[in-house]
């Protein structure tokens, strides 16, 4: 770059940096500093540099912000217009910013502002650019114009002098008004009413107060043919009109479109707007409008204020140092966002407007600038990504000087290099915070931009990859991260576990930042410049990891013991977490870790022998300390003991070694994973023989009931833990290692191994969970057993109710469950429940078989079975205890069945007798005896009971001539419902087989006789003989509920006032009773002081003894 270039760039630095600092081509990444670090860190170095920094920025102050100074207050002694800020601020409060942020003494202050006042002052001149006009009249005959503008600016003494000379209102003002050489023209448009120009005017003044700024717009009349006229006529008819007024009008004289007329002292320093064209002489509403771009600068500028500099350099500076002074006022440590306040932005804008500054040059200096200053202070990237912008948009509207091309091109590219700087270093400048990762985004974004825009293409030809820029700084930071890191964990000594540990530390850390760029920057990349920040770290890290790996165990070698092994596991571990991330890679590749399992194939019976033996040891002080009582009551009961919590938590890291360990070859996993359920086995066995013994020692001085409670505990945390081990194949994930070890490891030989330890173990649990509850099952069935017998009585009236006699053995059981129930967890609960109920059958029944005692039978068998129907309610527990199947055992079935009948009367028994042959009856299909046919039916209408016997068939010879001489008797039974009713017979038919009776028979017996349980009509058919005692031929019992009139309401229901029913013929089967085979006859037949039943019986004995069945 050229001089003057070079001397922008000292302005652009504060006095510190202008001595230490060197140019951004020189900058590396380690000396990047936090950037809210940096302006203090430089200021201490420089006091230790310059023995004398006073004196310092002094001359900074003399040499590079005095012209600074005096370039402003020159500007505000000749400021012309309005600034763009609705803030408006006095030329005393401009002074007072300026000298603030200069850091000017009063005295220098006064001193410059002698000098600045003692200079020559600039020519003022307004820079009028005339752009374009849209709507404007049309004049011509063709409807068009042929417009241009004259422009000037008029003084009051000018303006009032016009007037004064005219005798009447004229249209013409800047023609008459000023010279011509102060009116200047703009080109003459033809034929348009929508002219653009784009035409710049620099327009001299004296003073802004009294002038103003004048501008017509007139159409252009030149002679034509007549020939051409009358064409123009032939086209366009409707300009007759305006031939005739342009034949009154004096040849030669140019027509008035309008005129603007702006006060100078009313406008801004900048203007760029629509002006309406207004009338003079004649009122047209709308003469179109006219666009102006006017701007006040100065012509003549003393040269003397800044030795010389160029206006774009004194903006740079000055642009620096009003953005350092709003910084250093600002509390907090938020970064800059671009913003100055009303004084700074209105200085600014007058200094460039005055000194005609583009837009693009003022943009250019922001950027050189703020592209500065980010290097030294706070500033938010946004800030650069804006003027970057603004910078490509003015690249295509304005060609830049030589020397700011230069510039520009050199501040992009130093930029660049400064960016990658900051990207090496992205790890200590941007930590994974949500503060910080935008601003790396930014950043990323701002370098993106630049190697975007025009600019920097056509200013730096040379290729330039930003993508593989970046990859190369992450590369780089990443190497020179790694070396920083090693040297922080250096081992303090030679000692082999030192050298392990300090290797884990630094293992630890690269883990930590894996884990960043995969889950934070990542994101930040790979969104702004597509790079995969974390592909690129991991594969630096992995060939670095890989090397001190190699390096480290080559050390160890031979040397293994069980400390060592230990300090090698968190390596381990931490290698095993970063090679699973590799999962995250984009592009695998070849990586130096892959097998880095094997380095540590010699640690691995340490890391297991270890695991093992704390485990062991911690759950010995575990049972020590428990004192088997639930952890927990209340709405949620805990019912096992402290150790069992214990066991199960110190059990979960054997288990998550394996899924630490993650062995990669197939074989050795298998067997890893035998010796990890072995172990477990081992501790689960050896809880078991520890809890026994610690039962032993708390129950030496422990009362009976206490004693039941730590069993019952004990008997929980047993079922806790087989709960435990029932899970144990899913924990330790048996199926996938089955899918890995299918083509090394048989079938057999792994269902053998694994399954066959965990059974083993399981046994033992359920060998000590049996013992412990048969135990408590021999104390309760003791007492209830004793319950049982108290409720037996030799009275024949009973002292008691039966409620009253089942109640202390129905309480007892209720609070010894309610206990169990409490204490036990719910399988063991309902392991106890079943044996225990088979022990209660069992009690019941041989406690209802061995009453010795007739007398007061019925009455303890009342009790017993009233008590077995209240234990099935209450071992059913409204379907929360065993099932129905469970409890209706066939033990069960004989006890109930037992009792239920010993705890009927006699006559009830008669009555379950007969239902029982009606039964037999039913379901009776053959006719071995023969048969015989009634027809029967009951009239309700006088309550008699017809039986007609129509006739017998197939009977049974029992004559010694073949045949036999029947006859039928028909009798109602039982004789206590019936005991009126004599019995019927038929006559008797001699010496046939096959008999007619056709006889009928009447019984007068009521609807409720009829319909009692039990009733019915016994047929039978005897032989008759006369010297010795009739052959029984057959009987048959026929339910009287089943005979035609019967069935239906009681007597005085509706149904008693219906039409007599129809007869029915029945055919019934003859039957013959199989001897000693009912149970009700023989518990009749024990009830020896009841006349009736006996009666009853021998009259059925003798039948039996006539029976033919089973001979």
């Amino acid at each position: 770059m050229s001089s003057q270039s070079d001397t922008g760039d000292n302005l652009l630095q504060t006095p510190e940096q202008e001595h230490g600092s060197t140019g951004l081509t020189q900058l590396s990444p380690g000396h990047v500093r936090k950037l809210g670090l940096t302006r203090k860190m430089r200021e201490r170095r420089d006091l230790k540099e310059d023995e004398n920094p006073e004196e310092k920025a002094q001359k900074h102050k003399e040499r590079e912000l005095t012209p600074l100074y005096k370039e402003l207050l020159y500007t505000i002694a000749h400021k012309m217009g309005k600034p763009s800020s609705t803030e408006v601020f006095t030329d005393g409060q401009l002074h007072q910013y300026i000298k603030e942020a200069f850091t000017m003494t009063e005295s220098e202050h006064n001193s410059l502002t002698e000098k600045a006042q003692s200079t020559e002052p600039p020519v003022y001149c307004l820079m009028a650019t005339v752009k374009e006009a849209k709507g404007i009249l049309g004049k011509d005959v063709s409807g068009f114009s042929d417009p241009y503008c004259l422009l000037t600016i008029m003084e009051d003494e000018e303006e009032s002098r016009t007037r004064r000379s005219r005798a009447k209102p004229c249209k013409s003002i800047v023609k008459d008004a000023v010279s011509d050489d102060k009116i200047y023209q703009s080109d003459i448009k033809k034929k348009t009413l929508n002219p653009i120009w784009n035409q710049t005017f620099i327009l001299e003044f004296g003073d802004v107060a009294g002038a103003s700024f004048h501008l017509e717009m007139w159409d252009k009349d030149e002679e034509v043919s007549l020939t051409q006229k009358l064409e123009e006529i032939k086209t366009n008819f409707n300009s007759l009109r305006r031939m005739i007024k342009e034949a009154k009008k004096e040849k030669g004289t140019d027509d008035f479109l309008g005129n603007v007329v702006l006060k100078l002292q009313d406008l801004h320093c900048t203007e760029d707007n629509w002006y309406n064209l207004e009338p003079r002489t004649e009122t047209y509403p709308d003469r179109g409008q006219c666009h102006l771009n006017l701007k006040f600068i100065h012509k003549a500028r003393d040269g003397t204020l800044s030795a010389g500099r160029s206006a774009y350099i004194n903006y740079c500076g000055i642009l620096q140092q009003f953005v350092q002074a709003y910084i250093s006022k600002q509390q907090g440590s938020a970064p800059w966002k671009g913003s100055l306040c009303g004084e700074a932005q209105t200085m600014l804008e007058l200094y460039a407007t005055q000194n005609d500054l583009s837009p693009f040059l003022q943009d250019l200096a922001k950027w050189v600038a703020y592209s500065k200053l980010y290097q030294s202070l706070e500033v938010d990237s946004s800030v650069l990504l804006q003027q970057l912008t603004s910078i490509e948009y003015h690249w295509h509207q304005q060609e830049l000087p030589h020397q700011q091309k230069q510039e520009l091109g050199d501040s992009l590219h130093g930029f660049l290099k400064y960016g990658l700087c900051l990207v090496a270093k992205y790890r200590d400048l941007f930590p994974p915070t949500p503060s910080a990762t935008p601003k790396l985004h930014t950043l990323l974004r701002i370098l993106v931009q630049i190697c975007k825009t025009k600019a920097f293409q056509k200013l730096n030809p040379a290729q330039f990859e930003l993508h593989d820029e970046v990859s190369d700084a992450i590369q780089t930071g990443t190497q020179e991260w790694f070396t920083i890191q090693k040297g922080l964990h250096q081992p303090m000594t030679k000692d082999l576990s030192e050298t392990v540990s300090a290797l884990s530390r630094l293992i630890v850390e690269v883990q930590e930042d894996i884990k960043h760029n995969k889950d934070a920057w990542n994101r930040v990349f790979a969104s702004a410049v597509q790079v995969d920040v974390f592909t690129v770290v991991y594969k630096r890290f992995d060939s670095l990891l890989a090397e001190e790996m190699k390096e480290t165990l080559s050390l160890i070698e031979g040397q293994m013991e069980q400390g060592l092994a230990n300090s090698l596991f968190p390596v381990y571990l931490s290698l095993q977490a970063i090679h699973q991330d590799k999962a995250f890679l984009q592009k695998r590749g070849l990586l130096e870790l892959t097998n880095f399992q094997e380095g540590f194939r010699e640690a691995l019976p340490y890391w297991l022998n270890h695991a093992f033996s704390t485990t062991r040891d911690r759950l010995e002080r575990a049972v020590q300390v428990d004192q088997l009582q639930p952890l927990q009551s209340g709405a949620v009961p805990i019912k096992h003991s402290s150790s069992a919590v214990d066991l199960v938590a110190l059990i979960q890291p054997i288990c998550q070694l394996w899924e630490k360990l993650s062995w990669p070859d197939p074989e050795e996993a298998f067997m890893l994973m035998v010796k990890l359920t072995e172990d477990v086995c081992k501790i689960v066995v050896n809880y078991c023989n520890l809890l026994k013994e610690r039962v032993r020692v708390l129950s030496e001085n422990s009362d009976h009931g206490r004693a039941i409670n730590m069993l019952c505990v004990v008997v929980n945390d047993l079922e806790h833990l087989r709960s435990v081990l029932t899970r144990l194949p899913k924990q330790l994930n048996w199926a996938g290692l089955r899918d890995r070890t299918q083509n090394v490891i048989g079938e057999s030989q792994f269902h053998n191994t694994l399954p066959s330890q965990l059974q083993q173990a399981q046994s033992v649990l359920g060998r000590e969970i049996r013992s412990a509850l048969d135990t408590l099952g021999k104390k309760l069935n003791t007492d209830i057993e004793t319950h049982v017998r108290n409720m037996s009585t030799r009275r024949r009236i009973p002292s008691k109710s039966t409620e009253d006699a089942a109640d202390p053995l129905m309480r007892y059981l209720e609070q010894e469950l309610q206990y169990m129930n409490e204490n036990l967890v719910q399988e063991n609960f309902n392991s106890l429940l079943s044996p225990l109920w088979i022990n209660l059958v069992k009690i019941l029944y041989q406690v209802a078989t061995q009453h010795r005692q007739q007398e007061g039978l019925m009455v303890f068998c009342q009790r017993l079975l009233y008590t077995l129907q209240c234990l099935e309610q209450c071992f059913l527990a409204e379907g929360n205890g065993l099932p129905l199947n469970t409890l209706h055992s066939d033990e069960y079935k004989v006890l109930k069945t037992h009792l239920t009948h010993n705890s009927l009367s006699s006559w009830k028994l008669l009555e379950k007798f007969l239902e029982g042959k009606i039964w037999e009856q039913k379901v009776n299909n053959g006719e071995k005896y023969g048969a015989v046919t009634l027809l029967a039916s009951y009239r309700r209408s006088d309550q008699r009971l017809r039986v007609e016997v129509l006739n017998a068939v197939n009977l049974l010879p029992m004559d010694s001539n073949g045949l036999s001489d029947p006859f039928v008797q028909l009798s109602l039974e039982p004789n206590h419902i019936f005991p009126e009713v004599e019995p019927r017979c038929t006559q008797i038919k001699s010496s046939d087989l096959n008999p007619l009776f056709d006889e009928a028979f009447e019984f007068l017996v009521s609807l409720d006789q009829c319909q009692a349980p039990g009733a019915c009509l016994v047929v039978t058919v005897l032989d008759h003989d006369t010297l010795t005692t009739d052959d029984f031929e057959g009987e048959a019992f026929l339910a009287l509920k089943s005979i035609p009139g019967v069935p239906g309401g009681r007597e005085g229901d509706e149904l008693s006032l219906k039409p007599d029913a129809t007869p029915a013929q029945i055919r019934l089967s003859l039957l013959h009773p199989k001897p000693n085979e009912d149970n009700i006859l023989r518990l009749l037949e024990s009830r020896r002081g009841e006349r009736e039943a006996q009666a009853y019986v021998k009259k059925r004995r003798q039948r039996e003894k006539q029976s033919q069945e089973g001979i």
